[in-house]
């Protein structure tokens, strides 16, 4: 057992589209705006594999009220820096119809060596996603964590989809972002592992083969972090709304919380084969929380708002010792005035039903989204 309880700190790393105010397309980022950016903040922006996206990552926080607080300044100060440029940030996963053939990726060594290694399917990324890293310091038991955590992805993913257009077109999907990535090697569900040296030993064989160069380049829906003491849940999309994306970030360490004080008590939450968590994620990636979900204990699909709220029920003691029991009911708001993918297709729909064509209704979306951005800043 292990002595030392987790810290269960939290961070968050977000993925920005850049689009030009007036025409709502993509464009490359300005070298000016990304240096004005990082001197504003420093390590906690980046560029993107594509010139038209911007990276930010919040610092170590201890309660999901200080990761709002954090990733408020970020968006803050991002907007306001491509505003001076006549450019606008969403917090999106796909942009409702830019074409991925015109976008040109960053000029640096780490993408360049992407971009050969992976040719066509890396040109193709034109995708953005949002990861939550927990604090959890000891090796084993990330390992352990890791294993028993992917039977909650597609509860995440469902509540998160924001990428239901691609190219201008409904997709049909509510997260298509996470079709175009799983074209990349080295995706989808983590394996399971016996331990941190087992799951060592797996990534070094394939660094040792020259296949990779380091562990960075693992990019499952969840993993240990290569850089900090954290597991990382990388599976969900964007949200445009900044308390959507606290709210699930909260989830997210409560449900750690919860699986690590099962196992204090000799406990432990059933693994389920990946097959069955597949269907699940497909079912969340395609449907988003409309159809609900396939409740593997008896064997029957389940509403999503009915396993969203027997989630919340489940972690709500861990939420409160947490410090952060509002943030992880906020995900009933998600429920009620719909996921971004939803929100996206109505404004479609509604654009086209009051006679705009394909392309301006489109721009509706975009323009919704430039709106989501900043509520609650």
């Amino acid at each position: 057992m292990h002595k030392t309880v987790p810290s269960f700190t939290i961070g968050i790393e977000e993925e920005y589209l850049v689009v030009d105010a007036e025409t709502l397309d993509l464009v490359s980022t300005p070298d000016a705006l990304m240096q004005q950016c990082v001197d504003a903040l420093g390590k906690k922006v980046s560029p993107e594999f594509l010139q038209c996206q911007i990276e930010v990552g919040t610092g170590v926080s201890k309660t999901a009220a200080d990761a709002r607080q954090d990733l408020a300044h970020l968006r803050r100060t991002v907007k306001q820096l491509c505003n001076e440029h006549g450019l606008e940030p969403l917090a999106v996963s796909t942009h409702p119809f830019a074409d991925w053939h015109k976008q040109h990726f960053t000029d640096k060594e780490r993408y360049r060596t992407l971009e050969r290694d992976l040719a066509g399917v890396a040109r193709r990324m034109l995708i953005s996603g949002m990861h939550v890293h927990v604090g959890v310091e000891d090796d084993d038991l990330r390992i352990d964590l890791l294993n028993q955590f992917p039977y909650f992805l597609p509860h995440l993913l469902a509540l998160s989809t924001s990428s239901p257009f691609w190219e201008g077109r409904e997709t049909g999907l509510q997260s298509y972002r996470l079709t175009v990535f799983d074209n990349l090697p080295r995706t989808g569900l983590p394996p399971a592992f016996a331990s941190f040296a087992e799951y060592e030993r797996s990534i070094q064989t394939i660094i040792n083969s020259q296949a990779i160069e380091d562990a960075t380049k693992v990019w499952w829906d969840l993993r240990p972090s290569s850089r900090f003491p954290t597991v990382e849940s990388r599976i969900c999309d964007v949200c445009p709304l900044l308390d959507h994306a606290i709210s699930i970030a909260a989830l997210t360490q409560s449900i750690f919380r919860m699986l690590y004080t099962l196992r204090r008590e000799n406990k432990r939450w059933r693994q389920y084969d990946q097959f069955l968590i597949e269907e699940n994620r497909w079912r969340a990636q395609r449907y988003g929380p409309e159809e609900g979900l396939i409740d593997f204990g008896i064997g029957e699909v389940v509403q999503f708002d009915q396993l969203t709220r027997e989630l919340v029920d489940m972690v709500a003691p861990h939420a409160e010792a947490l410090g952060c029991l509002a943030e992880v009911e906020g995900v009933f708001d998600i429920l009620e005035c719909g996921t971004s993918a939803q929100r996206q297709i109505a404004a479609f729909r509604s654009a086209k039903e009051h006679g705009a064509e394909d392309g301006e209704a489109a721009k509706e979306v975009v323009r919704s989204l430039i709106t989501e951005f900043s509520d609650g800043l």
